[in-house]
């Protein structure tokens, strides 16, 4: 068997989201260095706050001010932070409960070692030394020795100059991929400009990419086929949003296609046609990326000039 490829993998992208009234307050507060809770129907205050109280689902808009003081409730301790965590040396995650607050706020404690964190020890907020109105405007936590704050939060309007009124939250997730046995002689066949499928032993279907088992039949999949590299546009979608990082002009079109041969259709771009020609039962063929043999993957797939495939004959593959 071929050696099965790996390679590092990274699936990154910025997550844009608005702010209703009660977490606009929470994050523009924090930028004053104010930590607002809500108060619910039976008095209690939670802290991050939200937006409905989670008992009676009841809309929550009564805003109170905690102290920047509190107690650990639990912890962990992180010898090893990874990137972007709020500290770059060994520190303690810490469930906090605020000083006038019934609920605990998650963040980093800055201490020396595990043995000096404990359930119930005093610790106090860190403030960031510019803050933007995000929770990493809390630097971390520290611990503290001093007198705890007010048990009875004070009532706070949420009006604050320039709130803020959306975030970014980049979501981010490094892993080592392995394509397995299927896969990993697919991606080689690439490298041919050839493209490989499996054919399932009991359905005589076969799917591109191969999976390795024949998601229909549950039976594993072993005999490759060579299909295409001609195929036929079964559905197509036209995008006019263009992508950051992705170097085409919109608008483009991605489209679902059925290789001669193959039973499952895979995706694509269509180039080589305005994009208010492309149509189902467009006969493509692959433009390889690249330079000669050895480039991975079709850069996108062009009208072959035949004739269109007739309905019936991709109707299973829609």
């Amino acid at each position: 068997m071929p050696e099965v490829l790996s390679a590092p993998l990274v699936v990154e992208f910025p997550f844009t989201r608005s702010l209703g009234p009660v977490q606009s307050a929470f994050l523009t507060g924090l930028r004053e260095r104010t930590v607002l809770g809500v108060r619910t129907d039976d008095g209690t205050v939670l802290v991050p706050p939200v937006e409905y109280d989670p008992v009676t689902a009841n809309e929550l808009r009564e805003l109170v001010e905690v102290a920047a003081t509190g107690t650990v409730t639990t912890w962990a301790w992180n010898p090893a932070p990874r990137r972007n965590q709020p500290l770059g040396t060994p520190f303690a995650w810490v469930l906090v409960r605020l000083d006038g607050a019934a609920t605990a706020l998650l963040h980093a404690l800055d201490a020396p070692g595990p043995d000096a964190v404990h359930t119930g020890m005093r610790v106090r907020i860190r403030w960031a030394a510019e803050r933007t109105g995000a929770i990493t405007d809390i630097a971390c936590f520290e611990p503290y020795e001093g007198e705890p704050g007010p048990d009875e939060p004070a009532r706070h309007d949420g009006e604050f100059t320039d709130p803020v009124t959306g975030i970014v939250a980049p979501a981010r997730l490094d892993y080592v991929h392995t394509p397995g046995r299927a896969q990993t002689a697919y991606l080689k066949a690439l490298e041919g400009h050839r493209t490989v499928g499996e054919r399932c032993p009991a359905c005589r279907k076969v799917y591109v990419p191969p999976r390795g088992a024949c998601p229909t039949c549950g039976i594993a999949t072993e005999e490759e086929v060579e299909v295409g590299p001609r195929g036929t546009v079964t559905t197509f979608c036209i995008v006019n949003i263009k992508a950051k990082n992705l170097d085409i002009e919109v608008p483009y079109v991605y489209a679902h296609i059925a290789l001669d041969g193959a039973d499952l259709a895979l995706h694509g771009r269509i180039a080589g046609i305005p994009y208010d020609q492309v149509r189902m039962g467009l006969r493509v063929e692959p433009v390889w990326a690249g330079a000669g043999r050895g480039s991975h993957h079709p850069d996108h797939y062009r009208p072959t000039g035949e004739p269109d495939a007739d309905y019936d004959t991709y109707k299973e593959l829609v």
